[in-house]
Formats: C-alpha cells, sequence, structure tokens
C-alpha cells in the first residue's frame, strides 16, 4: 500500500493531483493549525521533518510552499527540498501548486513569501547545474544542494501554477 503526506492540509482532504489515481492511500495529513486537525501538527518553517527517511511514495502540497521561506532565502529553500527529498521513496513524487508569478494571489497574501516558476525548479536539479553553469546565469548552488528532483509536468492553469517532481 502507499503511503502519501498532504501538508499544509488545511480544512481540505482532497487530491488534487496524480499519475495513477486521485484517491489517497495511507493519507498522513501535517498542519500548523489544531484547527484543521491534522495528523500531525507542524510548522514548516522548522526542519527536520518528524518523518523517516524515505516514508512516502508522494507528498502532496497545495498553495502551501510560497508560505515558506523567503523570496531569495537559497538556504531555507534548498533545506526544504532536500527534507521533502530525504522523506520521500527513490522514485516518488512531489505534486505542487503554487499562485502563478503574475497572480494577484503570489504578491497579494501579505502570508506569501515567495514566488515559485519553473525557472526556480530548474534550480532542484542536479543535471541542470551541469547544462547550464558557466554558460548561462544560473547561479551554481551545488556546493549546498546535493540532492536532486526531475520535472516530469508542469501547467499553468488559471492564478495556479501545477508542477510534479520525481526523486532522482
Amino acid at each position: 500500500m502507499k503511503k502519501e503526506l498532504l501538508l499544509g492540509c488545511g480544512s481540505s482532504r482532497r487530491k488534487l493531483m496524480g499519475l495513477d489515481s486521485l484517491e489517497w492511500e495511507g493519507l498522513v495529513t501535517l498542519d500548523i493549525n489544531p484547527a484543521h486537525a491534522p495528523d500531525i501538527l507542524h510548522d514548516l518553517n522548522y526542519l527536520p521533518l518528524p518523518f523517516a527517511d524515505e516514508t512516502f511514495d508522494e507528498i502532496h502540497a497545495y498553495e502551501v510552499l510560497e508560505h515558506l521561506g523567503g523570496q531569495g532565502d537559497y538556504h531555507s529553500f534548498f533545506s526544504l527540498f532536500t527534507e521533502l527529498h530525504r522523506i520521500t521513496k527513490k522514485g516518488g513524487h512531489l505534486y505542487a501548486t503554487v499562485p502563478r508569478w503574475d497572480s494577484q494571489w503570489a504578491w497579494g497574501d501579505p502570508s506569501h513569501k515567495r514566488v515559485i516558476t519553473k525557472g526556480t525548479l530548474a534550480f532542484l536539479d542536479q543535471n541542470a547545474y551541469n547544462e547550464q553553469v558557466g554558460k548561462t546565469a544560473m547561479s551554481d548552488f551545488r556546493y549546498i544542494y546535493k540532492v536532486s528532483w526531475t520535472l516530469k509536468w508542469d501547467k499553468t492553469d488559471g492564478e495556479s501554477y501545477m508542477f510534479i517532481l520525481e526523486k532522482g
């Protein structure tokens, strides 16, 4: 049986994305707000996450990643994605939605701390560094970022940017 994690679950338990199914299997919920009755009460700004290595087949983060870290705070960005990589099984997936960079919600919501675009996701893939560093303006973060996610799918849908990353 699969094990799936819904980060920042809020009051919804709806599965918005999936390669195989839109039904949860072995769902674990995590949120900062006790009123949402998550399985795990935890603030995602504090790492490590309270899970063992390679626990989840899928991690879902709908409209939550933009609330973490801060624009330009690359340490928190890479720490978060390294931690998500740690708790994801080999070949597992991260499914996420964030406000599109030009959405009123990306910049208008006072709790949003960063914008994530397809360009941002390139920094999570070690192959992108090999292809671009020294040839383009891409900054080299390999000295602090050692894991790799591969962008498997992305789509802009209304106000949202949706993507699926696969653990390398």
